[in-house]
């Protein structure tokens, strides 16, 4: 009888032995695969939008992308007011540029759609200024993973019309 038990927990043990070591490996090969298809559902482009109004406003304070992503960015303008009076832009601004600095050069900026020209080390892209029932679309490569604040430049607006662009890694 003592054989028998101990011949059935020798099998039992076996047997929980090896099947702990297969759904090792299936739970391993599934977590591969399901990184390579992530990888590959990423894709090469991407298209946002955002809108400002005659209040001030962007409709959203977040855009998110991948690193090294074409970006396709259409910035509308839901308002009725001309661009000379509520004009809008989006300048997505590089790492770690002073906000409020940037926005005081842009006051000067007029001529050039309130982007300083001195400044353009500091702008990751930017759309021009428009008003009321307009919309722009730019095109640029996504940057370096990271967070990236972007704003509106026309004077006034950026303390308002300010987001963060999130660019995540592949």
């Amino acid at each position: 009888m003592k054989m028998i038990k101990r011949t059935l927990v020798m099998v039992f043990a076996a047997t929980l032995f090896i099947n702990c070591g297969s759904d090792k490996k299936k739970e391993e090969k599934t977590e591969t695969v399901t990184k390579q298809e992530v990888k590959k559902e990423i894709p090469k482009e991407k298209k946002l939008g955002i809108s400002g109004n005659d209040l001030m406003k962007f409709n959203k304070s977040k855009l998110t992308v991948f690193e090294g992503q074409k970006v396709i960015l259409t910035l509308n303008h839901t308002g009725k007011m001309a661009a000379k009076s509520m004009g809008h832009n989006i300048v997505i601004l590089q790492k770690g540029v002073d906000v409020s600095g940037f926005a005081m050069k842009a006051i000067a900026a007029s001529e050039t759609g309130y982007v300083p020209q001195d400044a353009l080390a500091d702008v990751v892209a930017y759309t021009k200024v428009i008003g009321g029932g307009e919309s722009t679309t730019i095109e640029f490569d996504a940057p370096a993973a990271g967070t990236y604040d972007f704003i509106c430049s026309f004077p006034g607006h950026y303390a308002l019309m300010k987001g963060k662009f999130i660019v995540k890694k592949n």
